[in-house]
């Protein structure tokens, strides 16, 4: 029997079938496949997982329970939400037709060991298989993982992980927090009900890390990361610093000390606005960067005086330039020759 195969997501192989019908459940622990002339190979495979869609197989690796979802917008068949959800809003399909499953309208599922359709339960009425170790009836959602302390919270609406006495719910952030900031954290309304800053995910349900600045800002835990490798210690919404800046700033004020101005922008001044405190300040005008007066964060921006500048980009150079790198390293050479200028008898 001939096979093609294509891997429609990360979660998600489709293998189609060249005959009239479907081919035995897979019984074997192990399943390789060549596609592409790539190998993949899926160790410890849970028995008959797979269940039949036409001539078409979908298997889920990752998220591996033992049912099929009914998709409330249609009479289809589809295996595990999220495995539907990625497909469907891959770039491969027209975005007219991005959509996701509504989880909580989920009506009926099918038990992929004897097919039968039935309510959303955690036992199969006919069989008696145990579909999920986790089972929420609100969220319609099965999980055999329970490692991850899987718990409803009402006030979210949606089932979250970590342990339900590991996390408050902030009724202004509408969000679920871990203990450790009740007391620290500061509210923003509606803190995960928006996009990621970065990749523009959505935050409220998405199943990566997230990770609150001190802003109050949440952005996924890999985006800060990736940020950082970036040098970017900043919040991209409201771009207050993200970390303790105060190493970078001592450095800033070296370099300034011995970075003198030209006669023409000695007496010039400027005023600024501080990205950390709000503050505006009425400095003099620098080259390098504007200090401000009242948290002496270099994170400002120029508002009068010179054309509007952000000292925040250039503090990003810096900053990727920083362990005197080549920005800072050519400042500190510019101002040991002019100091050497200054000092040389011969003048």
């Amino acid at each position: 029997m001939e096979t093609t195969a294509e891997v429609v997501s990360s979660h998600c192989l489709v293998v189609s079938e060249n005959s009239e019908s479907n081919p035995t459940q897979l019984s074997s622990m192990e399943l390789e496949i060549q596609i592409f002339g790539y190998v993949f190979m899926y160790e410890n495979f849970v028995e008959r997982e797979i269940s039949y869609i036409g001539s078409v197989v979908l298997c889920c690796v990752e998220l591996a329970a033992r049912t099929t979802e009914g998709d409330a917008g249609s009479e289809r068949r589809v295996v595990m939400r999220h495995c539907h959800n990625e497909a469907k809003n891959s770039e491969e399909v027209d975005s007219v037709d991005h959509h996701d499953i509504p989880r909580h309208q989920i009506k009926k599922v099918i038990c992929s060991l004897c097919d039968t359709e039935q309510d959303v339960q955690q036992y199969c009425i006919n069989c008696g298989i145990c579909m999920g170790k986790y089972f929420c009836a609100i969220c319609k959602f099965f999980d055999d993982d329970i490692s991850k302390n899987q718990y409803h919270c009402d006030e979210c609406g949606i089932c979250r992980t970590g342990g339900k006495d590991n996390f408050f719910h902030c009724k202004r952030c509408a969000c679920c927090y871990s203990k450790v900031m009740e007391k620290g954290h500061r509210c923003v309304e509606g803190a995960m009900h928006h996009n990621c800053p970065v990749c523009f995910e959505y935050l409220f349900d998405t199943v990566r890390e997230i990770t609150v600045l001190p802003c109050g800002h949440t952005i996924h835990l890999d985006c800060v990361k990736e940020m950082e490798q970036h040098h970017r210690y900043s919040c991209p919404v409201c771009s207050k610093s993200i970390c303790d800046m105060s190493s970078i700033w001592k450095k800033l004020d070296e370099v300034i000390a011995s970075t003198p101005m030209p006669e023409t922008y000695k007496s010039k001044m400027v005023w600024i606005l501080c990205n950390d405190c709000e503050v505006k300040s009425h400095v003099q005008f620098h080259f390098v960067a504007h200090k401000c007066l009242s948290c002496d964060s270099y994170n400002t921006r120029q508002i009068q005086g010179m054309p509007p500048t952000s000292c925040s980009s250039r503090v990003t150079e810096m900053c990727s330039a920083l362990d005197f790198g080549p920005f800072v390293a050519w400042l500190v050479c510019y101002a040991n020759s002019k100091k050497k200028e200054n000092t040389d008898p011969k003048k």
